[in-house]
Order: structure tokens, then C-alpha cells, then sequence
């Protein structure tokens, strides 16, 4: 499988506003704290680990294609 840089998540404003309100009312420190933690169950449903490579490398350049 390799990484899928194109969008792909239905309903993509309403998932960002999500987001947005999960992080509401955290300090900074809690909101790394929640990155951190939702990455690691994210990486863990992807499983693969030469895509999680692969986002690694895309996300150290800023790649978004």
C-alpha cells in the first residue's frame, strides 16, 4: 500500500471543525498532548509501517501532494 496524499475524507470542512472543537478550552501543552496521541492511534489503524514512513517523509517536507 502506498500513502494516500489525495483527498479522501467525506465531509472534510465538517472533520476539520471537529477537530477544531476537540481542542477547544486545551492549553497548548494539552492540545500537543491530544496531536500526539490521536497520530498514535491513527499510525496504529494504519498499521503499515512503510506508509507511516512514507507520511513521515511527507509531513518533514510539508508535502501535501
Amino acid at each position: 500500500m502506498a500513502l494516500n496524499t489525495t483527498p479522501n475524507i467525506s465531509d472534510p470542512d465538517g472533520f476539520y471543525a471537529e477537530l477544531l472543537n476537540a481542542h477547544e478550552g486545551l492549553s497548548d501543552d494539552e492540545s500537543i498532548a491530544f496531536n500526539a496521541r490521536l497520530i498514535l492511534i491513527l499510525a496504529n489503524h494504519i498499521g503499515d509501517r512503510a506508509v507511516l514512513t512514507e507520511a513521515l517523509a511527507a509531513a518533514s517536507k510539508g508535502d501535501k501532494s
